[in-house]
Order: C-alpha cells, then sequence, then structure tokens
C-alpha cells in the first residue's frame, strides 16, 4: 500500500473550515503521541512553501526565540 503522509494530511483537511484546522492543530499540540508530529511537519512545509521572504524570515525569526526560550 503506497500512503503519502503529505497527501493523507491534505485530503483530510481539505474540505475543514479554519475553526476545523485550528481545532486540528491544537489538539496536535497538546497530545503527547509523537506519531502526530509529521502532520504538523506537513502544514509548516506548505505555509513554508507558499511564503514570501519576509514571511519566512518572520518565522525563523518566532521560532528562534521559541527554541532560545526552551
Amino acid at each position: 500500500m503506497d500512503t503519502s503522509i503529505r497527501k493523507y494530511i491534505i485530503n483530510n483537511l481539505n474540505d475543514c473550515n479554519q475553526n476545523d484546522i485550528k481545532e486540528t492543530i491544537l489538539a496536535s499540540v497538546n497530545s503527547e503521541d509523537e506519531v502526530i508530529l509529521p502532520g504538523l511537519g506537513v502544514l509548516f512545509e506548505m505555509v513554508w512553501s507558499n511564503s514570501n521572504e519576509e514571511l519566512k524570515n518572520n518565522i525563523i525569526e518566532l521560532i528562534y526565540e521559541n527554541v532560545k526560550k526552551a
């Protein structure tokens, strides 16, 4: 069986509204199950791939600041 995590995540969220996506993200972030992390990675990849350089720099800065706080 050929399963693509990217396709699975995108297909799962394709018919969702913004609140559904928010709830999916919150459930993933609040879960202690690390199996969910690849799904968040797919969402991050989508955002990153469709962001301009300014937004990418903002994302990098945000990640940098939060890693330093951890």
